[in-house]
């Protein structure tokens, strides 16, 4: 579950590293001064430095202070967006979603003996002239087969009425989707299956921020492609 210390975390951490990141600047630039202040008064008064290489020497200590700033910025942003990421991951809590995946299963209900399918779905990443979706059994034979026509690049949700292409109830179990997709001229076009999944709650891993599904599964954010 994400909690409020999640988040506060994220915003401490960061505040901890501009604080490091500030003193470390400042004793730079104490050095920095100690070393100049001490190079003019021992100068040769008959060889005395060259006002080019002093104003290098403050160019370049200018430069170390914009990096710096720079790095302080961009670690600004990334606990905003790791905050942004928390809030958005608790509210998808408790959701379907559509995610990469070819795994769907088929049961039957208790009561009418209805076929019941998981929901599932494909990812066009650019438009189509035709699109085949074939679910396949355990032996990879192909139940049932869905064309489409020309489709526009987009996420479509699809069902199965657990039936196969003669209109018999197959058996209950486990399935996969397969998707193949082509242009006006017969070329591929990019597409993916989508299987569903029910986010039970929001866990922060070595691998960062991951959404934990009834089933036990794993993702990331950026794996949901659709919220149901």
């Amino acid at each position: 579950m994400t909690t409020v210390n999640d988040v506060y975390g994220t915003s401490t951490a960061s505040t901890l590293a501009n604080a490091q990141s500030s003193s470390l600047l400042g004793d730079t630039q104490d050095r920095f001064l100690t070393l100049l202040v001490t190079q003019l008064q021992n100068q040769d008064p008959l060889n005395p430095m060259d006002n080019a290489e002093v104003t290098t020497q403050i160019a370049q200590l200018s430069m170390v202070n914009g990096i710096q700033s720079l790095n302080n910025t961009l670690l600004a942003l990334s606990g905003q967006m790791d905050m942004s990421q928390s809030l958005q991951a608790a509210g998808l809590i408790g959701k379907d979603i559509l995610y990469p995946g070819e795994k769907i299963s088929l049961g039957s209900d208790p009561d009418t003996g209805a076929k019941i399918a998981t929901p599932f779905g494909i990812d066009l990443m650019s438009g189509a002239a035709k699109t085949t979706v074939s679910i396949l059994d355990a032996t990879g034979k192909a139940v049932r087969i869905y064309e489409f026509g020309a489709q526009d690049a987009g996420i479509y949700p699809l069902s199965w009425d657990g039936l196969d292409a003669a209109g018999v109830a197959v058996p209950d179990g486990a399935y996969t989707v397969q998707v193949a997709a082509s242009d006006a001229n017969g070329q591929p076009v990019s597409a993916e299956a989508l299987t569903s999944g029910h986010i039970g709650s929001v866990a922060y891993t070595a691998e960062g921020l991951r959404l934990n599904l009834a089933l036990g599964e794993k993702i990331s954010l950026l794996d949901v492609r659709q919220v149901m």
